[in-house]
């Protein structure tokens, strides 16, 4: 049983994340959330908030945007979840974390407060709880992000990082941390009873298509295999020329429905580019597509590495990524090695690692 487990009242936790439930996309802050509620807790997910500057200018779809609620709402797993409407975009003018809150009535006093969107931070949210957590997911070379991360760090109380290339990009740390990377919820992407069959010579890929996705990579496997389908599910396609015919590009894919999309096929791809940021990532879909019964075929990063019993298989060229495919091609289908070690990677355990950090934390003393 954890710490959490045994406190006398229920906990609440505040999560301060970049992206907020109700797009194609799920991150890691919406597990941690979703399983906490589920435990008992009393948590509140507060998201980027949506700028009139990001609507006007069409940063943000209108079609999602219709499907986000203007004031903060309960989900189906009890977590209260809160995407702030504002004037100008965070930090630059949006209100004070503290202020968003009190917006919608919602008191601080937290048990503790996890913040993974460095926009977010305000000296407000030290004031929300005595256990402030940062849980940075990506690499901040430079920028606003950069500065304000080197601000969240000499607040904090302790630091959960998503992989090991993140936490050494924040320098010497004075606080404790954690390297946690990203997990699947495991049982909504296992094959249904009756899907125990091999599958077609399909390749997936399931995700965003910005600057860290290789497009030329996909193209290159799709010529060079053209009896193989692929499919590229995600918003915003933008290929930088006219994709071969087996190249099937269906748009963003609704989460609830990922898992059948992903039983249809045999590989699922990351095809990650030469972006410095790749090296940082802890991509969720490595586990979902793992538990999902497929085999892997993935650019090497310092957090990917080659499992060939598992069906992971990796590469740093172009004639290594052609034969990675064929090997992952060849691997046993359904993928059971790949199922029985996504097992370890479900949410559920990812949150017990995170709660006996996080319970274990006392407040920094400055």
């Amino acid at each position: 049983m954890t710490d959490a487990a045994a406190r006398a009242a229920p906990a609440r936790i505040l999560f301060l994340s970049h992206s907020h439930p109700f797009g194609a996309f799920r991150v890691g802050s919406h597990h941690y959330a979703r399983v906490l509620s589920e435990r008992g807790a009393d948590v509140v997910h507060l998201s980027t908030p949506i700028s009139l500057i990001h609507r006007l200018t069409g940063r943000v779809d209108r079609q999602q945007l219709a499907g986000v609620p203007r004031r903060a709402r309960r989900d189906d797993d009890g977590v209260l979840q809160v995407v702030p409407r504002t004037i100008l975009p965070a930090p630059v003018g949006a209100p004070r974390v503290a202020r968003m809150l009190q917006h919608e009535g919602i008191a601080g006093g937290f048990d503790a407060v996890l913040i993974d969107q460095p926009l977010l931070w305000d000296a407000s949210v030290r004031s929300l709880s005595h256990r402030v957590i940062y849980r940075p997911t990506d690499l901040y070379p430079d920028g606003v992000k950069h500065a304000l991360q080197r601000r969240i760090l000499d607040e904090v109380d302790g630091v959960i990082a998503t992989s090991d290339e993140v936490l050494r990009g924040l320098g010497t740390l004075s606080t404790p941390s954690l390297v946690l990377g990203n997990g699947a919820e495991v049982v909504r992407f296992a094959p249904q009873v009756g899907e125990d069959r091999a599958r077609a010579a399909r390749c997936v890929y399931v995700g965003a298509l910005d600057g860290r996705f290789d497009w030329e990579r996909v193209v290159a496997w799709a010529r060079a295999r053209p009896d193989v389908g692929f499919v590229i599910a995600g918003p915003d396609a933008r290929p930088p020329h006219t994709v071969p015919s087996n190249v099937d590009i269906v748009g963003p894919v609704p989460y609830a429905e990922v898992p059948a999309l992903l039983h249809t096929a045999r590989v699922g791809l990351l095809p990650l580019s030469d972006s410095p940021l790749n090296a940082g990532r802890s991509p969720m879909k490595l586990y979902e597509y793992l538990a999902a019964g497929l085999a892997v075929v993935a650019r090497e990063t310092p957090g990917i590495r080659e499992s060939s019993d598992l069906g992971i298989e990796v590469y740093d060229d172009a004639r290594g990524a052609d034969a990675a495919l064929e090997r992952a091609l060849g691997h046993p289908s359904p993928n059971h090695a790949g199922m029985d070690a996504a097992s370890s990677a479900s949410w559920e355990r990812k949150t017990d690692s995170l709660e006996d950090f996080l319970w274990s934390v006392e407040r920094r003393r400055t």
